[in-house]
């Protein structure tokens, strides 16, 4: 078994490198673990998830004005 939780905690790296016309160039790179990417994962998701009850609320229909307002 820790076998597996190494290997999960081990850092993966990612590198990328574009060139556009003859005057832009970028490079990048990220490392990140397999736990990490799960717990950002869970992160965006939990986002996601949240937005739904606040769209929600945003569209319900509000009182005609001429309804008496209470006190």
């Amino acid at each position: 078994m820790s076998r597996i939780v190494e290997s999960l905690a081990e850092p993966q790296t990612a590198r990328a490198r574009m060139r556009a016309g003859s005057g832009f160039e970028a490079e990048a790179m990220v490392s990140i673990s397999p736990l990490g990417l799960l717990a950002f994962g869970g992160l965006v998701a939990t986002i996601l998830l949240s937005l739904v009850p606040i769209v929600r609320a945003s569209r319900k229909r509000i009182a005609p004005s001429d309804v008496p307002k209470l006190p």
